[in-house]
């Protein structure tokens, strides 16, 4: 019989992804940017957390993707915001779960179209393994090996909580 997987707590990952992040970000000079859509969910939750005074932005990378021309465009696409200068910005992007590294990538093209940041760093939620392009997040509080067929999603309740649903591709 196999033996069932426990998902990890995203509210709890939430608390100590914040407090990794305590003590490395300047509250009046740190931006973060959410990827849509769990991302943007996690940004929201740490730019309230560490007290940042810049407003957090959101990014929609679908047309920065190296796939796009084989999975389109989402029905429900939201348009990037990003409500700060990106040149000379310190960025963190912002996900829920790290894999092949290919939307950290979209993100980065996409926010060069914006400006030149001074730096930009990576903070998720978990690292799920599978990497295929050389990026590793500054800050991640949970790593978890899945197989190829299968994903972690994120889900937001009525009620704001954050939890981890497995799915079969």
């Amino acid at each position: 019989m196999p033996k069932t997987m426990r998902l990890p707590d995203a509210e709890a990952l939430c608390v100590a992804l914040a407090d990794a992040m305590r003590g490395h970000v300047d509250p009046a000079a740190t931006a973060l940017v959410g990827i849509h859509t769990g991302g943007v969910w996690v940004a929201e939750r740490l730019h309230a957390a560490l007290g940042l005074k810049i407003p957090p932005g959101s990014i929609n990378v679908s047309f920065y993707r190296d796939d796009y021309s084989q999975r389109g465009l989402h029905s429900n696409a939201k348009a990037s915001q990003i409500p700060f200068d990106v040149d000379g910005a310190h960025i963190v992007i912002v996900d829920d779960v790290l894999y092949t590294g290919r939307t950290i990538r979209a993100a980065m093209n996409e926010l060069f179209d914006y400006g030149r940041p001074a730096k930009i760093e990576l903070a998720v939620l978990t690292d799920r393994g599978g990497r295929e392009l050389p990026i590793t997040p500054s800050f991640c509080p949970h790593s978890q090996s899945l197989p190829a067929a299968q994903m972690l999603a994120l889900e937001r309740a009525d009620d704001g909580r954050l939890s981890f649903k497995l799915m079969e591709k």
